[in-house]
């Protein structure tokens, strides 16, 4: 059977019925989905407080492991106790292994400001952890190292990104790349490998040439469906029904 997770991002939830409506509209869409897991690339909160990581605790649980990372909007120390039960604000860099694929959650946020880099500690972590994987590996972070081609968001992306790039090269069983921050669904490539970007949940950005504004909160919040089968991804995109 093939390896199959859903990939959402950006929920910012902030308090708000409309945000924690969305949140569980999807969550409650993809509880009845054959998944092995849920990936939430960040942004989960809103304004980085205590109270929306207790609303996230609530929000994100389904019955295969929900994995999340922080984005340029949440709040180390706050994200690490209420979300993973741990303490400290430095980066929190993660890896979780599920059905023998290994997902290595990087840290790309910088406190106090919205773009995104990966520090030296953080790349010499991935490496030794893409190192001591044993199987397929995903490496998923915020902020994606590749243009957008949204002229505010491409002054938001991942800063110095070549770091990544050497790491990613010197692993051929990494699969993909795996990001949000973007509030749009997107593929790219980088470092030779897929670069997947889910869309928002709480909204959606829209592309330059669309006369639509900047940013829609009507359009529906959108997932990705990720299907490994061996060492084939086929990856889906969908706006919730």
């Amino acid at each position: 059977m093939p390896f199959v997770f859903a990939h959402i991002s950006d929920t910012h939830l902030d308090g708000s019925p409309r945000a924690a409506e969305r949140t569980a509209a999807v969550i409650d869409y993809l509880r009845g989905q054959p998944l092995d897991a849920i990936l939430v690339t960040g942004d989960i909160a809103d304004h980085g407080a205590p109270g929306e990581y207790t609303e996230a605790a609530a929000l994100l649980t389904a019955d295969v492991p929900v994995l999340v990372l922080p984005g340029n909007h949440d709040e180390r120390a706050a994200f690490g106790k209420g979300l993973l039960e741990r303490d400290g604000a430095g980066p929190v860099n993660q890896v979780h292994v599920v059905g023998g694929v290994t997902f290595a959650l990087c840290d790309s946020t910088i406190p106090g400001r919205d773009d995104g880099a990966l520090t030296e500690d953080t790349l010499a972590w991935l490496d030794s952890t893409l190192a001591a994987a044993t199987g397929r590996a995903f490496v998923a972070l915020h902020h994606p190292p590749t243009p957008m081609y949204n002229t505010i968001l491409d002054t938001l992306l991942l800063t110095v990104p070549a770091g990544l790039e050497r790491v990613l090269r010197r692993h051929p069983h990494v699969v993909a790349v795996l990001c949000g921050h973007a509030h749009t669904a997107a593929a790219s490539t980088f470092a030779g490998l897929p670069l997947l970007v889910a869309p928002g949940v709480v909204s959606t950005l829209m592309l330059p040439w669309e006369d639509r504004g900047h940013l829609s909160l009507d359009d529906p919040p959108g997932i990705a469906f990720h299907v490994l089968d061996g060492t084939h991804l086929t990856t889906h995109y969908r706006v919730l029904p």
